[in-house]
């Protein structure tokens, strides 16, 4: 059974079941995600609907960050994934997601 993106699941916006009428589409197909390690840089290159190349990320190590309050923005390396609020589980394996506390190299920055 794979990943699917379909909304027949849902219930109706009365509260009510939908009957499933129809399989799975291939125009609804997802994949599973790409859980982004930290480390030399990795990029695999996946086939997307209409033949089109998506990029992703196995590992990387360099990534563009900002510092607002001095308004600049660099190109730096990650050293470490220090924190995620979401799942310690996440940490120790260097999991690279959204918000997750990353220190970084602070050498562009000077």
């Amino acid at each position: 059974m794979g990943i699917s993106r379909d909304s027949r699941h849902k219930r109706r916006g009365t509260g009510g079941r939908m009957p499933i009428h129809k399989k799975k589409r291939k125009y609804e197909m997802a994949r599973q995600p790409s859980q982004t390690k930290l480390g030399a840089q990795s990029i695999k290159l996946v086939r997307g609907r209409g033949g089109n190349m998506k990029y992703r990320a196995l590992r990387l190590d360099i990534g563009n960050f900002c510092w607002p309050s001095e308004n600049i923005a660099k190109k730096a390396k990650s050293v470490d994934v220090a924190y995620n609020a979401s799942t310690n589980a996440l940490v120790r394996p260097m999991t690279i997601v959204m918000n997750c506390i990353v220190p970084i190299d602070s050498a562009p920055f000077r």
